[in-house]
């Protein structure tokens, strides 16, 4: 007589994973946001943040501070918040397209908007720009923020706002791209940053990218510093700016 292999599973589908019991429906994916569900994508509309408010800066010599910056608006974004980017001192090099890939996606980004005070070139860099015309531009660019955040001040963060309206409606985020680069160039003083960061409404999310230098400065008032550190970059091998990576 020949023993049968022992039934794994009772007539109830205890311990049959395809049982009655669905799988969104375990102890275990309970406990996911989605209920075991995988999330889909869904129309954006306009929605207002519960958690907004915090500083949150992007420093270092690798590359990445400017991507994070933006892949956390397009987070934001999509969520139907409302965000804002200002670049600073972005006006590119003779290795850039005149067409830069991340304001196309912007552009095409319900509720996610951008503005550049920047032009050719870097500051102190022999690249044929002048001097005197990055201060002028990153001067204009500090003006511009201040008038942002004071919008944003006087709107209602709180509640949603449209997706197409102007950034002097008030926006939830609003993303200060290489405001730290101008601070370390003495462009813009590192206390006009720490002004930005004090007179802002309580539920304005403010990003600050730039600077090899740590910002210093910021460690009373950020509420988040991260380095981005570079262990190993192509440029150091001659490698020049790529499309679809760095515009």
């Amino acid at each position: 007589m020949t023993d049968e292999p022992a039934d794994q599973s009772d007539a109830s589908g205890a311990g049959d994973t395809h049982g009655d019991q669905s799988a969104a429906d375990t102890p275990s994916h309970r406990r996911t946001p989605g209920g075991g569900v995988a999330p889909e994508a869904r129309p954006i509309e306009p929605a207002a943040p519960e958690e907004f408010g915090l500083v949150q800066a992007f420093w270092g010599d690798g590359k990445g501070k400017t991507t994070a910056a933006m892949g956390m608006g397009f987070r934001a974004a999509g969520h139907g918040y409302r965000v804002h980017m200002l670049q600073f001192m972005k006006g590119g090099a003779d290795s850039v397209d005149d067409v830069r890939g991340e304001y196309n996606a912007i552009a095409a980004m319900p509720g996610f908007s951008y503005e550049n005070t920047g032009h050719y070139g870097w500051h102190n860099m022999a690249d044929g720009s002048r001097e005197e015309d990055h201060e002028s531009e990153a001067d204009a660019g500090l003006e511009r923020t201040q008038a942002l955040v004071a919008a944003a001040a006087d709107a209602d963060l709180e509640s949603p706002v449209a997706l197409d309206s102007d950034p002097e409606s008030g926006v939830h985020m609003l993303i200060l791209d290489e405001i730290l680069y101008a601070a370390d160039r003495d462009l813009v003083s590192p206390g006009a940053v720490c002004e930005l960061i004090e007179t802002k409404p309580p539920n304005l999310e403010l990003v600050l990218t730039g600077s090899h230098a740590e910002p210093t400065y910021l460690e009373d008032d950020a509420d988040l510093i991260s380095e981005i550190s570079k262990q190993k970059h192509p440029i150091d091998a001659g490698q020049r700016a790529r499309s679809g990576t760095e515009y």
